[in-house]
């Protein structure tokens, strides 16, 4: 009952704190990420008070043990900066998990961290965590990615490559480049590491709010980019390619995007794979045609760089003990597959994971010739003559 008591208290008193004067920021700010301690206290609850911040658009959590799980929930609240309302409660994807291996892992300073979330332009944020045992080292990230220059985006149409190594070579579909969407290369310390042939992609979704105008999608790449390499400490951006509802395809992980550069998207599952990931939540709303495709045009010419059927299976080999499979274990998979098959987690919510039948389907029409239509006959033209 004392439990119970104190945590009703503690709700409460952020609540009626939401109403008040907001509090000023305690941070630390470093190109363009501001971070916030989230006070120590209650092992099953923590929270941080509203209070007025350095202009950010995207958060998350982090906390100290990236081997550590945070096994409970996570919810924020934002202030826009252009209103000054204050949104609903919002809950945090915490099933993010650092890379097996690679330079993501060797680097120092690597965090645990939930998956970020795109606010839009706000500045002021409130916090909840709870779970039975809550990782120590909680901090609040605020990420603002328009904080530098401006940056010019334009995208890059595909030019002449290769032909694909099978007899599957669909074209390669128009990408925005990381110089495009304004990756601060200054920030990718290590050299990008490279794998086998890719033989799966693995479609995500970055969760978050699909509330955003296709305008702002470089900003959103932008600011994941940030979140993966200052705020959990990775090298560069996990994903290889994102897309926006708008069916705009970015590139991710530096690297080539033709080449087999080793992510960090798939705990367990990085070696020999690629991966897809959809700006916005699917769990609750349905994605577009543009979406799907998008996301099997990229998957398409991935895997037919190595002339792999984008329709068939794969059998491949647990790198870590993820939560779902032992490592060394092997397991067939659809070479399009949901982030879900190789981890638990709801990635990529429920509606695109369903989707992913018909985003094979269309993968596999990609390299394929299109009928020419029948000619048009008109009904009241005149006979030829001699008949």
């Amino acid at each position: 009952m004392t439990r119970l008591l104190l945590r009703t208290a503690v709700v409460t008193a952020l609540v009626l704190g939401a109403l008040g004067p907001a509090r000023p920021a305690l941070a630390a700010s470093s190109d363009g990420v501001t971070t916030l301690r989230v006070p120590d206290g209650d092992p099953h609850d923590r929270a941080l008070a509203p209070r007025t911040t350095e202009p950010f658009s995207l958060l998350g959590i982090t906390w100290d043990d990236p081997h550590e799980a945070l096994d409970g929930t996570a919810h924020v609240r934002t202030r826009s900066r252009d209103s000054g309302a204050w949104s609903a409660w919002r809950p945090l994807e915490t099933d993010a998990r650092m890379p097996e291996t690679g330079p993501d892992r060797a680097r120092a300073g690597v965090r645990g961290a939930t998956q970020p979330l795109w606010a839009g332009p706000s500045d002021g944020v409130q916090v909840r965590v709870s779970g039975e045992r809550l990782p120590e080292g909680l901090r609040v990230e605020l990420v603002d990615p328009d904080g530098g220059p401006d940056h010019a985006v334009h995208v890059v149409e595909p030019g002449v490559v290769p032909p694909a190594a099978g007899p599957l070579a669909p074209d390669r579909p128009a990408v925005t480049a990381r110089s495009a969407w304004g990756a601060d290369e200054s920030l990718v310390k290590d050299p990008p590491t490279y794998t086998g042939d890719t033989k799966a992609v693995f479609v995500h979704h970055t969760a978050g709010t699909n509330d955003y105008a296709c305008a702002e999608s470089a900003s959103i790449v932008r600011g994941v980019f940030l979140y993966h390499v200052k705020s959990n400490g990775w090298n560069d951006i996990g994903y290889h390619f994102l897309v926006d509802k708008c069916g705009t395809v970015f590139e991710g992980r530096a690297g080539g995007i033709d080449k087999p550069v080793l992510g960090a998207h798939a705990y367990g599952f990085n070696t020999d794979t690629s991966s897809v990931s959809v700006l916005g939540d699917y769990s609750a709303t349905t994605a577009n045609a543009a979406v799907r495709e998008s996301v099997a045009k990229v998957a398409a010419w991935k895997l037919g760089l190595y002339g792999t059927d984008p329709t068939g299976t794969v059998v491949l080999t647990a790198g870590a003990n993820n939560g779902k499979y032992q490592l060394g274990e092997k397991v067939t998979m659809h070479r399009i597959s949901g982030h879900r098959d190789g981890y638990p987690t709801e990635c990529p919510g429920q509606h695109l994971y369903d989707d992913l039948p018909q985003i094979r389907t269309l993968a596999g029409n990609a390299g394929k010739p299109t009928e020419p239509a029948p000619p048009q006959t008109d009904p009241f033209a005149p006979e030829p003559s001699g008949r």
